[in-house]
């Protein structure tokens, strides 16, 4: 296979001197400059817990509605990654950025590399960093977050910060890490190859060098919610996690995306973040050793559910409804601490948000024990969905018990660009 075609790092990553015509050219980049398919087609699909695996299968960036990878049915691995724009950036700065990450990204999800693999420059440095050169697109969908310190002072965006753009209030149980919490952006590569996911990642990080800094990041794996038509899977204690996720396209415009609204003056948003949503990120640590030794009778009544089966403790399957209300001499059946008795939407006047999470696991910490968790990711219409149920699971959730909250970021999720354009483009009208 012959080398891919593919402008060179140094027209898409320009000076601080470029205009508004390279940001132009930066997205020309995705739209007119494709290099070659993979050579790998994928075409054989896995069958694997369940699901079927597509490995050819790839998503647009340029859609002009929604960002993928909140909807899209969710993969089974991620990288995600936050970062700080770095001080003496300006607002030209983000623009290209944008830009070129727009174009970055749209390459990336076709399975194509970011520029040439082996460079005829004479200094020889490559754009792309080879690694997933040979594998198919793996359903790769890269979401991209704002966080507040992108509408600081600095550049000039105040007027267009959304309107609940707000650093997440102190919440029951959060032992939040300052390293591991915050970011002026963020990146989610998820896709069904984890080394297709990280490559996404890796180059989207290096091609912003100079204007952002990494802040934290999670690798993670095994999704830990469940998209339509998907069987629900497993979190790390064990349990189905996302049996009753956000699924139905009603419930996405009910409770994750922000509506057009039906008179100018009932928009609350700006209106560029109209067909985005809010990102929230968590990274929770389990106590493994803990949990594992507690009995499989404490583990039920901690979820409110069976392991096996992952029916509610007054059902016989998974998707039968919990019955809050239902006793057994003289006592709940569900724990009204219950983790599904906390989060349930009955309980909570409704409201619901979509888990986009997994798993996740860092070797061993310093006190000798498995180091992993859950890297939760949710999306929802306004950061208040995830703020009531989480102050009602920090404060009474048996589940705290064997669980920490140690990162934590909110994000505006702008919608997808359309073709000729960048993600973000209209903060800069």
């Amino acid at each position: 296979m012959g080398e891919r075609s593919g402008i060179s790092r140094r027209s898409l990553v320009a000076g601080s001197g470029v205009g508004v015509a390279a940001i132009g050219a930066a997205v020309g980049f995705a739209a007119g400059h494709a290099s070659a398919e993979t050579a790998q087609s994928g075409e054989v699909p896995e069958d694997l817990g369940g699901d079927r695996i597509d490995l050819s299968t790839s998503y647009d960036f340029y859609t002009g509605g929604h960002q993928v990878g909140i909807e899209t049915p969710p993969q089974r691995h991620t990288v995600f990654m936050t970062f700080d724009l770095v001080d003496g950036s300006t607002t030209q700065d983000l623009q290209v950025l944008l830009a070129r990450w727009s174009a970055g990204i749209a390459q990336l999800m076709k399975g194509r590399t970011v520029g040439a693999v082996e460079p005829t420059r004479a200094d020889g440095v490559a754009p792309d960093t080879g690694e997933a050169y040979d594998l198919a697109p793996a359903s790769l969908t890269v979401t991209l977050g704002l966080g507040p310190g992108f509408f600081d002072e600095r550049f000039g965006l105040a007027d267009q910060r959304p309107a609940h753009l707000e650093p997440l209030p102190t919440l029951p149980s959060d032992q939040l890490k300052p390293e591991l919490t915050g970011g002026d952006l963020s990146l989610q590569a998820c896709a069904d190859d984890p080394q297709v996911a990280y490559h996404a990642i890796r180059d989207l990080a290096r091609m912003a060098r100079g204007t952002v800094t990494t802040k934290w990041t999670v690798l993670g794996f095994g999704r830990a919610s469940a998209g339509r038509g998907q069987v629900t899977p497993r979190n790390l204690m064990g349990y189905k996690d996302g049996t009753r996720n956000v699924k139905s396209a009603e419930d996405f415009d009910e409770f994750v995306w922000i509506p057009e609204p039906e008179e100018a003056s009932d928009l609350l948003e700006p209106a560029w973040m109209v067909g985005g949503t809010y990102q929230v990120a968590r990274k929770i640590d389990m106590d493994i050793e803990i949990w594992d030794a507690t009995t499989i009778t404490t583990q039920h009544t901690t979820f409110g559910r069976t392991k096996v089966e992952g029916a509610p403790l007054t059902g016989r399957s998974e998707f039968d409804t919990p019955d809050f209300d239902a006793t057994a001499d003289g006592a709940p059946v569900i724990d009204p601490a219950a983790h599904i008795a906390l989060a349930a939407h009955e309980n909570n006047d409704g409201v619901r948000i979509l888990r986009r999470g997994y798993n996740f696991t860092d070797g061993i910490n310093e006190n000798g024990q498995l180091d992993a968790g859950l890297l939760f990711i949710s999306y929802q219409r306004e950061p208040q969905q995830f703020i009531t149920l989480q102050t009602r699971l920090g404060g009474s959730d048996l589940l705290n018990e064997y669980i920490r909250h140690v990162g934590s970021g909110l994000f505006a999720i702008p919608p997808a660009p359309e073709p000729g354009h960048y993600i973000g483009e209209a903060l800069f009208a």
